[in-house]
């Protein structure tokens, strides 16, 4: 006699389907977005001034000069990072205000609070905000409209900042501890798809056109409503529920569906250490901004994180992105030779990405970070000093060998500088400060991806060439930092970390 049983999906390496598809799926509706407006204006920038050079002139009888437009494209560009340094504030803050009393506050500011906590809340709200800003995209150029651009934009980056600050959280607090490393690089992988989705979508004859380009703008709002939709379906953070809204029965629930049906020692181990941890922190005040930042044993924490978030930005690897089709054609490729070459930057910045979870998972992070940094400083420096003599030469060979030095230092981002800095925080600090960490190293990185997108092209019209000289000594930088405080956090648990690091730059990393 044969019977037939339900077999559930098998657990490999910890991973099951449905923990992969909310992996996939997250990715796909927050950090695929931000990457996309991170590419997205390069390809139609000078369309899109004549759009708004012709916009002044009709709805506002103003003529502006080139210069005056090159300062209203900048507003435009950087108005999305500024959104994103006030989102950082802002979720900073909101930390702060959940970690006092709840009933000092009105009862407005109590559910906007727990809506932004909340770890799977938050990124709901972010996804609304896109899809806002993809609306305002969509009938900006129809209702002959700058001012729905630039809020568009704006809206954009406090999106943009509030999914840096949750999105880690909720995947790595969703996946078991052996997975921290490989579902972290996640946010990696989709900011890196959304660059080169946004280069896509960009060319000539797909939506880069002077008919299209609006629908470039805001084509992003597709993934971010289709992922909506699993989203809600989607179990909150099980630590959160435990830890924070003390709820055993949802966490462990959440945690059912997260380990699947043959994962009961799992579930039950994973709950009697958040009953540990719970315990040992009932007698402590929950963290606040101030608390946090007062603590000196949370002090090299907090500069390691927020030096990661912001060497990742100062690297030189958002201005590669942001002027890749200026630097292409300086080194002496035709308009639409650099634009095919920086379609192929992006390709490869995507595959490099992809090899993240495996490095991530079989590797420490130390060596990664300093391999990282080392490499990224070498290829900075020979890209300067190739672009150099391109220009007093213009040998075809330097072309080729740019591009080289520009694909290395991708690759050497992807080994650690690029995914490792989005999740260290939660690797290196506890439940209770871990929020207003993830914040504060939110900012940093908001910050640095603003100095970048100011000072990046007033370096490159006073230094040419050696415009990447100063982000090649924050790659030094941060290779020092990683050295002498980074500890080892692969295999070992936040609370096993905090001792190495509690005497601040006197620290011993081991």
């Amino acid at each position: 006699c044969v019977s037939l049983q339900h077999v559930t999906p098998p657990r490999i390496n910890g991973w099951t389907p449905f923990l992969l598809l909310i992996c996939l799926t997250v990715t796909l509706g927050t950090t695929v977005p931000v990457g996309y407006f991170f590419g997205v204006l390069n390809a139609p920038a000078e369309m899109i001034k004549r759009w708004c050079q012709d916009i002044l002139a009709s709805e506002y009888d103003t003529i502006v000069t080139s210069s005056q437009l090159d300062i209203l494209w900048s507003s435009i560009v950087s108005i999305y990072l500024i959104g994103g340094i006030c989102g950082s504030c802002f979720s900073a803050l909101c930390s702060d205000k959940y970690g006092r009393s709840a009933k000092r506050n009105p009862f407005y500011l109590r559910i906007i609070i727990h809506i932004i906590i909340f770890r799977k809340g938050c990124l709901l709200i972010s996804c609304v905000l896109l899809v806002i800003s993809g609306i305002l995209f969509t009938w900006c150029r129809a209702a002959k409209s700058l001012e729905m651009l630039m809020v568009g934009r704006f809206l954009g980056g406090i999106a943009s900042a509030l999914i840096f600050t949750a999105q880690p959280m909720y995947l790595l607090e969703a996946a078991p501890s052996e997975l921290s490393g490989s579902v972290g690089v996640f946010t990696c992988i989709g900011v890196t798809g959304g660059i080169l989705l946004a280069q896509v979508f960009t060319l000539d004859h797909l939506l880069g056109n002077e008919r299209l380009w609006p629908y470039a703008l805001s084509a992003y709002a597709l993934l971010v409503m289709a992922s909506m939709v699993l989203m809600w379906w989607f179990p909150e953070s099980p630590r959160w529920l435990y830890l924070q809204k003390r709820d055993a029965v949802s966490s462990e629930q959440a945690l059912r569906r997260l380990r699947g049906k043959n994962a009961e020692e799992e579930v039950q181990q994973e709950l009697m250490e958040m009953k540990a941890t719970l315990e040992a922190k009932t007698s402590e005040k929950a963290s606040s901004l101030c608390s946090v930042l007062r603590d000196r044993e949370l002090r090299l924490p907090l500069l390691l994180v927020c030096s990661f978030q912001a060497t990742q930005q100062l690297s030189g690897i958002n201005a590669i992105f942001f002027y890749s089709l200026a630097i292409l054609t300086e080194a002496g490729f035709s308009s639409g030779a650099a634009t095919w070459l920086n379609l192929g930057i992006g390709c490869f910045n995507l595959c490099t990405s992809l090899l993240g979870p495996l490095l991530i998972h079989k590797f420490p992070r130390r060596p990664l970070m300093m391999l990282s940094c080392s490499i990224c400083a070498m290829a900075l420096f020979a890209m300067s000093f190739g672009l150099f003599f391109l220009e007093s030469s213009a040998s075809a060979v330097l072309d080729y060998f740019c591009i080289v030095f520009i694909l290395t230092f991708i690759l050497g981002f992807q080994l650690g500088l690029g995914p490792i800095a989005y999740f260290i925080g939660s690797e290196l600090l506890e439940d209770q400060p871990r929020p207003v960490a993830m914040s504060m190293g939110s900012l940093f990185s908001w910050i640095g991806n603003f100095m970048v997108g100011m000072c990046f092209p007033l370096l490159q019209s006073v230094w040419s060439s050696f415009a990447f000289i100063p982000c090649m000594c924050v790659c030094c930088y941060c290779l020092l930092l990683t050295w002498r405080y980074l500890p080892e956090t692969r295999g070992r648990e936040p609370k096993d970390v905090r001792p190495l690091m509690s005497q601040g730059l006197a620290s011993k990393r081991n």
